[in-house]
């Protein structure tokens, strides 16, 4: 069996941990130079994942844009864009989204109910892969190493960030911080309240950290950790 893919969760929030705000417009939270960071870590990458929430209300292309960047995937072998990877567990995905249309391969991991709908509405656009009766990550990682994946990037939304986390299948978090403050009760998070591998005590390895601009991008390993708590005073 084909190993499973090193998982790579990137993330950009604010100082108060919101990736977006509530208002009908995508907070924008990178500036130029981080996304083009980003689109660096995508040319890097075998396949990147979007939920289907987040497919739905941001209906992104989920491209590598530098020609460049593009060219060099070419020239050692690699397909010109990443495949690209959705999971819904309802199925609720439309044939019009911006997803299926631009780009290379693309795959939907799903539920039993859920692929009853897909297979008919993403006939001749995307591949879909039921489960089971949940989506089940474990298998879609394994399934995703049988098409080659070695490096899997994730960006979003905050429950797939959960799911990832809460199971301890990431392997690295890219979370880029903007000196903006949201302050929304109802604004999405980057995290969901789960259960995480080891609690509230367990630390993870910072792996960097740097300045992008006016954003700051931190490197963490959530599986190489230790546990450790400080009383103060």
């Amino acid at each position: 069996m084909a190993e499973r893919p090193f998982v790579l969760l990137s993330v950009a929030t604010s100082v108060d941990g919101y990736i977006d705000d509530t208002s009908p417009q995508r907070l924008l939270l990178s500036n130029s130079d981080d996304f083009d960071r980003v689109d660096q870590v995508r040319a890097e990458s075998d396949a990147i994942l979007i939920g289907g929430n987040t497919l739905r209300s941001d209906n992104p292309r989920l491209l590598v844009n530098s020609d460049d960047r593009r060219v060099a995937r070419v020239a050692v072998g690699k397909p010109e864009y990443p495949l690209k990877v959705t999971i819904t567990a309802s199925g609720d995905l439309d044939r019009d989204l911006k997803f299926w249309h631009f780009g290379d391969k693309k795959v939907v991991y799903t539920t039993d109910a859920g692929a009853l709908k897909l297979r008919d509405t993403l006939d001749g656009l995307a591949d879909v892969v039921s489960t089971g009766d949940t989506v089940d990550f474990g298998l879609m990682l394994e399934d995703l190493a049988t098409r080659g994946v070695q490096r899997l990037m994730v960006e979003g939304g905050g429950q797939v960030h959960t799911q990832f986390l809460s199971l301890g299948l990431a392997d690295e978090i890219h979370l880029a911080v903007a000196p903006l403050l949201v302050g929304e009760a109802g604004a999405p998070r980057f995290v969901h309240p789960a259960e995480f591998p080891g609690g509230s005590t367990r630390r993870m390895k910072l792996l960097g950290a740097e300045t992008v601009g006016d954003v700051v991008l931190l490197r963490y390993a959530p599986k190489e950790t230790d546990t450790a708590r400080t009383d103060l005073g």
